[in-house]
C-alpha cells in the first residue's frame, strides 16, 4: 500500500531539539499546574484546536513503536510524516490532507484508539506541517518504518508468512451493536480495494469474508485492523487470512456483494455458501475464538444507522440529549432552513434556533442523542459558507419556540412535522447511505426529460465548479462530483428538494463513490 511508502520520519529525545516545543503556544508546552497529560487545562485545549493536517498524540506507551503510531493513521488515508518525543510519551502524525486529519480526529474523539492495550489522546496540533532536521537519519528512519509496516520484521513475520491470500475471514466478537456489510466495506477500503464480501452467521458468530484486489491489501488490513474494537469497548475484529484466493458471489445484496458485478441479482435473502468456502471455514476455525452470542443489546433504526457510521459511543455514554450547538458560522449567510438541510442528511431537524446575542451560534434539536451524535461526527470540522464550523453536544434537551407574539427575526424555526425528513419511515433505505461529507453528490428523483447540462448548469451556478457526472441506468439518478467537499455542501444546501418542474422535487446526499 503506497500510504507509507512517502512517509518521514524524525526521532528526537529532548525537549531543546524540537523549536516547537519550546514555544509557550504550542501543543507542547508546559501546563502551570505542573499536572500529568490530560489534565482538564488540556481537554480545553484540545477543544479550541482548529483543525491541522498534524495531529499530536499523548500518553504513547514508553515501549510503543513508530509502526504502532503510524498505524493510527493509516485508515484515514496517507500519513506523511511522523515525529517521536520518546522521553514525553507523544508524538505528532502528519496526515496527506487536513480532510483525512479531521475525519480521524472525529472517530476517535468518539471511538478512543488504544496503543499496546492502553488509551492514547488525539488532538490537532497548532502546527499545520512537521518540519523535523533529522536529515541525516532520515534514509534509515523510513525504512525502519516502512519495514515493520510492508515488510517481514521479527514482530510480525508470523503473521506475513499466512499472508499470500488477498481473502480475509473476520469475525464480529462481543457484537453489542450491529455490524453491516457497508461498515464493513468502509473500515477497510481504507487499505485497498474491496473487491467482494460475503457475510453470515456460524457458531451465533456474525463473519465475513473480505477479498481484496492485491494480498498486499489484506496484509496492511490484518495487522492495522486485528483486535481493534469498531466501536467503543464492544464490535471487536479477529482477522485472519483465508485459505481461499477468490470468493464466489451470485446475489449482491445485504450479505452479500460483488463490487466488480453491480449487475448481480438481489436473490432471496442470504447466498448459499460454496462448498469451497464452508470447507475452508471449518478449517480455518480452529485458530478462532469460541461462540459469542451476537446483537445483545438491538438498536433502533436511528441508533443502528449512528453505529453504523462507525461514530458512536455505547448508549449512555454520550451524557447529553439530540441537541447539538454549533459555532463559528457565517452569520452572514446562515439561515436555519439551511442548517436544516445539512444535519438533516444525518437525522431529522425538529428544531433550528440561531442565537441572538450570538448570531455565528446555533442550537440544532435531532430526534435524538444517536443522530445528534451522527451529525457531530460528520460535520464538526467541515467548511459551511466559507467557515469551519464547530459542532458539539449541548446540555439542553431542547429548543424552546418564542413565545407567543415576540418576533425574534426568523431566528428560530420548528421542522418537527416538515415533510423532508429522511428518517421518519422505519426501514427506509436513506439508514443504509449515510456518507461523510465528500466532493460526490448522489442525486435522485430526476425527472427524465432533465440532461446531463442541465444538472451541470444547475450545480455550477452554486458557486462550485462541476468536475464529473454520471448518470445511472436508469437516468432516475446520477452521480455529480464537485472541485470539493466544501462545494459539494454547498450545493446539498442550494439544490435538495429543489423544484425540477412537474411536482418532482430533487434529492440530494453524499455519496462514498467517485467518479
Amino acid at each position: 500500500m503506497d500510504s507509507v511508502g512517502d512517509i518521514a520520519v524524525g526521532m528526537k529525545r529532548g525537549s531543546d531539539e524540537l523549536s516547537m516545543y519550546n514555544n509557550p503556544n504550542s501543543d507542547m508546552s508546559t501546563r502551570r499546574d505542573g499536572t500529568s497529560n490530560g489534565s482538564d487545562s488540556k481537554k480545553l485545549r484540545v477543544e479550541e484546536a482548529l483543525p491541522s493536517r498534524v495531529i499530536h498524540i499523548r500518553r504513547l506507551p514508553t515501549e510503543a513503536m513508530d509502526a504502532e503510531v503510524i498505524a493510527l493513521g493509516l485508515p484515514f488515508g496517507k500519513v506523511t510524516n511522523i515525529l517521536t518525543l520518546k522521553g514525553k510519551n507523544q508524538a505528532f502524525l502528519e496526515m496527506g490532507t487536513e480532510e483525512a486529519a479531521i475525519t480521524m480526529v472525529n472517530y476517535y474523539n468518539t471511538v478512543p484508539p488504544h496503543v499496546r492495550n492502553s488509551p492514547v489522546y488525539v488532538q490537532f496540533s497548532n502546527h499545520k506541517e512537521l518540519k523535523t532536521d533529522a536529515a541525516s537519519q532520515r534514509t534509515q528512519a523510513v525504512l525502519q518504518a516502512v519495514s515493520a509496516v510492508q515488510s517481514p520484521s521479527s514482530e510480525v513475520q508470523e503473521v506475513l508468512a499466512a499472508a499470500s491470500s488477498p481473502v480475509l475471514r473476520i469475525i464480529i466478537d462481543n457484537m453489542f451493536y450491529p455490524v453491516t456489510l457497508d461498515v464493513l466495506q468502509q473500515i477497510f477500503s481504507k487499505f485497498g480495494t474491496v473487491m467482494k464480501i460475503i457475510t453470515f452467521t456460524k457458531n451465533n458468530q456474525f463473519q465475513a469474508l473480505l477479498q481484496y484486489s492485491d494480498s498486499v491489501h489484506a496484509q496492511h488490513a490484518k495487522l492495522a485492523l486485528d483486535g481493534q474494537n469498531i466501536y467503543n469497548s464492544c464490535c471487536t475484529l479477529r482477522i485472519d487470512f483465508s485459505k481461499l484466493v477468490n470468493l464466489n458471489v451470485k446475489y449482491n445484496n445485504d450479505k452479500s456483494r460483488d463490487y466488480t458485478r453491480p449487475e448481480l441479482p438481489a436473490g432471496d435473502g442470504q447466498p448459499t455458501l460454496d462448498p469451497n468456502v464452508a470447507a475452508a471455514l471449518s478449517k480455518d476455525s480452529t485458530s478462532l475464538l469460541g461462540k459469542i452470542p451476537g446483537a445483545l443489546n438491538p438498536l433502533s433504526a436511528a441508533a443502528a444507522a449512528a453505529a453504523a457510521a462507525g461514530r458512536v459511543a455505547l448508549a449512555g455514554q454520550a451524557g447529553s440529549g439530540g441537541v447539538l450547538l454549533v459555532s463559528n458560522l457565517n452569520e452572514e449567510m446562515v439561515t436555519p432552513q439551511s442548517l436544516f438541510t445539512l444535519f438533516g442528511v444525518y437525522g431529522d431537524v425538529q428544531r433550528v434556533k440561531i442565537l441572538y446575542n450570538k448570531k455565528d451560534s446555533a442550537l440544532i434539536q435531532m430526534s435524538d442523542s444517536n443522530q445528534a451524535q451522527l451529525a457531530m461526527s460528520h460535520l464538526n470540522g467541515q467548511k459551511m459558507y466559507g467557515k469551519i464550523i464547530r459542532v458539539t453536544l449541548s446540555k439542553h434537551q431542547s429548543v424552546a419556540l418564542p413565545r407567543d407574539g415576540l418576533d425574534d427575526q426568523g431566528l428560530t424555526k420548528d421542522f418537527t412535522n416538515s415533510s423532508l425528513h429522511r428518517f421518519k419511515k422505519p426501514g427506509s433505505k436513506n439508514f443504509q447511505n449515510i456518507f461523510p461529507p465528500s466532493a460526490t453528490l448522489h442525486l435522485s428523483n430526476v425527472p427524465q426529460d432533465v440532461a446531463e447540462e442541465d444538472l451541470r448548469l444547475l450545480f455550477s451556478n452554486t458557486g462550485g465548479t462541476v468536475k464529473a457526472f454520471k448518470f445511472f441506468q436508469d437516468r432516475k439518478m446520477a452521480l455529480i462530483q464537485m472541485a470539493t467537499v466544501e462545494e459539494a455542501i454547498q450545493g446539498l444546501i442550494d439544490l435538495h428538494n429543489y423544484h425540477m418542474g412537474a411536482n418532482q422535487h430533487l434529492r440530494v446526499s453524499f455519496s462514498k463513490s467517485t467518479i
